[in-house]
């Protein structure tokens, strides 16, 4: 029923229609992001050679979605991609203010003698933070399978597949 009341909406126009889908998943995952997450799985995932793994925690609100393959897939993907990609912290909120400071008086000192003016300096200075918080947190991270997604849109997607809200507790990776 949603797939046709999506093509309704759209005029036929299945582009469209796959655009109201994601955007009705979105707006679901948001509601679903509120309730508590207690249940879910640790996964490990070791990278071929051995010198690199990972145990990460993934959280749902229960045991019965925990056990689905998608839930276990979405939890190997985050683990692979933590290996590959090595995050330091799990989202932007988790980054310590100290952190981002010492990377805002970096970048100021960067751009120091650019001659650009203070309001354009603050701008540029702004995105370099957020370039920096994609790059050490996993939730800003771009997913290693699809270019086109970050973690959290890879979450959200899970969210409003299996229908509950999942987290990422924590993780801790190896390397040799």
């Amino acid at each position: 029923m949603d797939v046709k009341n999506a093509l309704l909406e759209a005029k036929g126009d299945y582009q469209n229609a796959k655009d109201v889908l994601r955007k009705r998943g979105a707006a679901i995952a948001l509601k679903k992001m509120a309730r508590e997450a207690k249940e879910g799985v640790i996964v490990s995932y070791i990278h071929s050679g051995g010198k690199v793994g990972v145990l990460l925690k993934l959280y749902c609100e229960t045991d019965f979605v925990a056990r689905t393959q998608e839930f276990q897939d979405l939890a190997r993907d985050i683990a692979m991609h933590v290996a590959a990609m090595d995050p330091s912290y799990i989202s932007r909120e988790d980054i310590p203010k100290d952190v981002l400071d010492k990377e805002k008086e970096i970048y100021k000192e960067q751009i120091k003698d650019s001659g650009k003016s203070a309001d354009i300096t603050s701008k540029i200075i702004d995105g370099k933070i957020d370039r920096f918080v994609s790059e050490v947190s996993l939730l800003g991270q771009v997913f290693i399978k699809d270019q086109d997604k970050t973690i959290a849109k890879l979450i959200e997607e899970g969210i409003a597949k299996l229908g509950e809200n999942i987290q990422v507790g924590e993780f801790i990776r190896y390397e040799l």
